[in-house]
Parts: C-alpha cells; structure tokens; sequence
C-alpha cells in the first residue's frame, strides 16, 4: 500500500473502477476502505451500505497507519481519502 500511496495512483483516477462512471480532475472521489481504489460517491456508497463496512474500514484505518502516517507522517493525507472526498 505504502507505494501505491507515495506515486499518487489514487489521485486520478479517470473513471470510477466499480461503475466506470467517467471522473474529471474537479469531480470528488474517495477511496475504498476495501482496495484503495479511487471511485465515485455513489459506489462509497453502496460500499458503506455493506454488512462488513464497519469491520474492514476499522482494520483499513489501522493498517494505514502502520503503513503510511507511522512511517511517513503520511503528507499526502492517503489515509485521510478514505474518508473525505478529494479532487485531483
């Protein structure tokens, strides 16, 4: 995770990976707790809709922080995205 997150690769994605719903840089997007993947707030969603939502945004969140804030004081907010809408 700790790569995917220091070359940005979550920053701009240009389609939303579970509905391929088209992303302009100005169009928010949030990652999934569940692959990390930048998709659209529809499907955060129908994500957080999920009867194991809760359990594996808490292990996400813990293991972000061994990965990343822990190791890099995390100044792309990765784990923060997770969370929090961004544009590219």
């Amino acid at each position: 995770m700790s790569d995917f997150w220091k070359e940005g690769v979550y920053c701009c994605e240009t389609h939303c990976p579970r509905c391929d719903k088209k992303l302009n840089p100005d169009d928010l997007r949030i990652l999934s707790v569940y692959d990390h993947k930048g998709i659209c707030l529809e499907c955060k969603k129908k994500e957080e809709d999920k009867s194991d939502y809760g359990e594996v945004s808490k292990k996400m969140i813990g293991q972000c922080m061994i990965d990343t804030e822990l190791k890099y004081s995390d100044p792309g907010a990765y784990c923060y995205h997770h969370f929090y809408p961004f544009t590219c």
